[in-house]
């Protein structure tokens, strides 16, 4: 796929407004045929064994706190 600019779309011409709501309209029609489409059978299958793990181990979790709070530790080392 070729790559477009804002200029060759004459996007650059809009007001900044008008970019955000031509983004928002953009990202709204992803989403939509993101929800529309079904999900792979491998990816339903992953999300499937995810969510049985998750009910059998509900003890097997950290808070996200505490995981970015370590990430964050690690990376000032």
């Amino acid at each position: 796929m070729a790559s477009v600019s804002l200029h060759d779309l004459g996007l650059d011409r809009l007001s900044i407004e008008e970019r955000l709501q031509v983004a928002e309209a953009i990202w709204d029609s992803v989403v939509r045929d993101v929800e529309a489409s079904p999900l792979p059978e491998w990816q339903r299958a992953e999300l499937e064994r995810r969510l049985a793990d998750s009910v059998a181990n509900p003890d097997a979790v950290r808070p996200w706190a505490d995981v970015e709070a370590e990430a964050l530790a690690r990376a000032k080392q």
